[in-house]
């Protein structure tokens, strides 16, 4: 049930690769390059979507005699200094990433489809900001959604967000909840099976935090101390998480579907009720039902 990836330099190689042992619909790759320096990207089976964390790269996706260039994707010097950009990679694309800045840090991300679908791009500009929570409530956070709701037509089941813990400390993924079963449940509602993986930063740098797991609503643990670079992958259960006082968290979220285009979480039934006492989460929760 999950599992901890601490920080390590992965030299361009797959952090979560194809048909991983906990998170087998999740592909998560981070490409570190410099002016003048190339990748080239294709996972067979999955479609993908790179995002440019920060710097500025041209990426070309080619299918056979189909090619789409996308130039100057990234604006931003690094997560905490504006919105993101990314070009959504379908299956059986190849794509070129080069840097034209000084450096650049790119994050891949990928989840198992069976369709090959179009490749486009998110501009900063069509990136959709949520934000909900109070500072009363410890839950104050920002989401910067780059494949979601407003693009649902366009791909398949990988949803890729920007997740900030707005203030200094506080709790993500409150109340508790779990994705880990395609079902409805006796009230009439749904739960849809997702899996997740997640890569933690914190400002400033040295910043911590907490990711808690745990599969049934009266277990205990395990709890992972996350610090920036920290990977955690989510097969199943309950995981919220948190951020020390004085630090502002960061987390970049990959998280996909096994047969469903919507995620639809489940409350922990002990916390559930706390839905009630944070500002603005009932209308976030509507808009995926």
């Amino acid at each position: 049930m999950g599992k901890h990836i601490p920080p390590f330099d992965n030299k361009n190689q797959p952090i979560v690769d194809v048909n991983d042992d906990v998170t087998p619909l999740c592909y998560f790759n981070q490409v570190r390059l410099s002016q003048g320096e190339q990748h080239q990207h294709i996972v067979e089976g999955y479609e993908s979507v790179i995002v440019l964390a920060g710097g500025t790269c041209s990426i070309t996706v080619t299918n056979g005699e189909k090619t789409d260039v996308y130039d100057n994707i990234g604006k931003r010097k690094s997560v905490w200094d504006g919105n993101p950009e990314a070009v959504y990679v379908p299956l059986g694309y190849r794509a070129t990433i080069d840097c034209v800045s000084d450096t650049a840090d790119v994050m891949i991300a990928g989840g198992k489809f069976e369709q090959s679908l179009e490749p486009f791009c998110v501009r900063e500009e069509n990136v959709d900001i949520v934000q909900y929570g109070s500072d009363d409530t410890k839950t104050h956070r920002k989401i910067k959604h780059v494949l979601g709701q407003s693009n649902s037509d366009n791909r398949g089941r990988l949803l890729v967000s920007e997740l900030f813990t707005v203030g200094a400390g506080g709790w993500s993924g409150f109340p508790p909840h779990k994705h880990d079963e395609d079902r409805v449940k006796p009230d009439g509602s749904k739960e849809t099976l997702y899996e997740e993986v997640y890569q933690f930063r914190f400002n400033p740098d040295f910043g911590f935090g907490a990711q808690f797991l745990y599969e049934h609503e009266d277990d205990f643990g395990p709890v992972y101390h996350v610090r920036t670079g920290s990977v955690i992958a989510i097969d199943k259960g309950y995981h919220p998480s948190v951020a020390a006082p004085g630090y502002e968290m960061y987390y970049f979220t990959i998280i996909v579907g096994k047969t469903e285009k919507s995620l639809i979480q489940h409350f922990d039934p002990h916390h559930e009720y706390q839905v009630e006492t944070i500002p603005g989460i009932k209308d976030m929760i509507a808009k995926f039902k």
